[in-house]
């Protein structure tokens, strides 16, 4: 072979690699270029609403920020334009929906974040885009149409009062939140004015949406996660179990108290649970495998995020494989590390109702343009199964017994069967120990059309304080 050959053949095979390079990187170029199109086509809802996106400001300069809606068709926010061609956002029922719709002065929160591409978005036609133009007028955004009611906001609303604490209200088949209510409030309508005082307020907290980002110990909520850890390493067998109460368990040098100091006497899980004895489910839960309370915590969603687009915080336990008996003890009646939030046990609550399925929780029902024609709606999304269906149906059974003979006992007598779970949560406050209120539950019993969480902070016994506010939401909900 002669030189020149063997020199050909060298610059034809470098040839080759240049042009195999040249292939990779085409293909290489032309796949990130659909993927970043693809990727901002799919998420351009979250790319809106980043703070460093300044496509939002020169949205604001073109389009009339949409109206937020009920469920029911009220308007919770809308947008007014000054001479100046400045607009400006109002909120008619003020303070009763501040958490839920939310705010956008600013920053964002609420539905004002959740809806925020869509708000500053038109479907107006170019046609009439001229028109608007022309006049010198701003377009008209899409407005957002809610899950919200105004009737169970507002109960819930009044019901919670001045107090510190949270309202959910959701429907369990469809994950569809119907009221959410914070305490203490605002009025969106100030932010402007009030940013700095609202943002600097940490002692009160009133810009933090407790019903989704407060987290509190779970108390005796909690023993619906007990009872089914209990209820999966033991199928079949729950009704066997019995257990003597003198009104307090001890263990290790850790002692538990029943509240009150109530000693029970001899009682079955279903009459534990109706009276939600402390030293039953501290029995219930050392007698539980701690490998069946850790996959249950895990298929629960503790510990770990959570399906739901909502800007929540995950609530979190001790991890039971690792814990000592002490622990293990506070665990089965959610003290100790326990920390949850309403809306967290408003989904587990949902799922018990919903056969053992949960559905992700929405706050948007759907987008519609200026003339009301709807644009996009919301779909049911199922949120995972969260237990079988035979466990959450023994669950329902026992949250009836606490309404018909338990700590549940004054929603019993109305036109509807309800049932639910009291609890009261013991939190350090400074050198000071306050019990936080809860109560979660659904009605009908047997055909759950909503689910109702509650907790008020420092309230003492549930029984007078959370399970009375249920009890208002499910009348303002049954007698409509």
């Amino acid at each position: 072979m002669t030189e020149r050959t063997q020199t050909a053949r060298r610059q034809a095979g470098a040839s080759h690699a240049i042009f195999g390079i040249g292939v990779l990187f085409a293909v290489l170029f032309v796949s990130m270029t659909a993927y970043i199109g693809y990727y901002s086509y799919a998420y351009r809802k979250e790319l809106m609403g980043n703070s460093y996106n300044r496509r939002t400001a020169l949205l604001e300069e073109e389009v009339l920020r949409g109206d937020i809606l009920s469920a029911d068709g009220a308007v919770l926010a809308y947008s007014e334009e000054d001479a100046a061609g400045k607009q400006h956002r109002v909120y008619p029922y003020g303070a009763v929906f501040s958490h839920a719709v939310g705010y956008a002065v600013r920053d964002r929160a609420g539905v004002e974040a959740l809806g925020n591409y869509d708000l500053l978005h038109t479907a107006l036609s170019l046609k009439d885009r001229i028109a608007y133009e022309n006049e010198g007028k701003l377009f008209p955004g899409n407005n957002v149409r809610t899950t919200l009611y105004v009737d169970l906001q507002i109960a819930a609303y009044e019901a919670l009062g001045n107090r510190k604490g949270a309202v959910i209200v959701s429907n369990p088949k469809t994950g569809e939140i119907y009221a959410m209510v914070s305490g203490p409030s605002y009025d969106p309508g100030t932010m402007e004015e009030n940013w700095e005082t609202m943002t600097a307020d940490t002692e009160r907290g009133v810009l933090l949406n407790r019903a989704t980002q407060g987290l509190y110990p779970a108390g005796s909520t909690f023993k619906i996660v007990t009872t089914l850890a209990y209820l999966k390493n033991n199928p079949g067998y729950y009704t066997d179990y019995a257990y003597n109460c003198y009104g307090s368990f001890s263990s290790e040098g850790e002692t538990v108290h029943c509240y009150g100091g109530i000693a029970h006497g001899q009682l079955t899980l279903r009459q534990a649970f109706a009276v939600s004895c402390n030293s039953a489910f501290v029995d219930l839960g050392l007698k539980t495998e701690q490998d069946a309370l850790s996959s249950t915590l895990k298929q629960l969603r503790f510990n770990t995020t959570l399906p739901c687009d909502l800007n929540y915080k995950p609530s979190r336990t001790a991890d039971p494989k690792t814990a000592e008996v002490p622990a293990r003890m506070q665990l089965a009646i959610g003290q100790g590390e326990t920390a949850m939030s309403p809306l967290h046990l408003n989904m587990i609550t949902a799922a018990i109702a919903n056969g053992g399925e949960l559905n992700k929780p929405f706050l948007i029902a759907a987008v519609e343009d200026s003339s009301g024609q709807v644009i996009e709606e919301t779909k049911v999304k199922s949120g995972g199964s969260l237990m079988s269906a035979e466990d959450a149906k023994i669950l329902r059974d026992l949250m009836r017994e606490v309404v018909v003979s338990g700590t549940g006992a004054s929603l019993s007598g109305r036109s509807y069967e309800a049932a639910g779970k009291t609890g009261s949560a013991e939190h350090a406050q400074g050198d000071n120990i306050v019990t936080h209120a809860w109560f979660t539950g659904f009605a009908p019993a047997s055909d759950p059309e909503i689910c109702v969480t509650i907790i008020v902070e420092g309230a003492g016994s549930s029984s007078t304080v959370a399970v009375p506010i249920a009890g208002i939401l499910f009348d303002t909900w049954f007698n409509r």
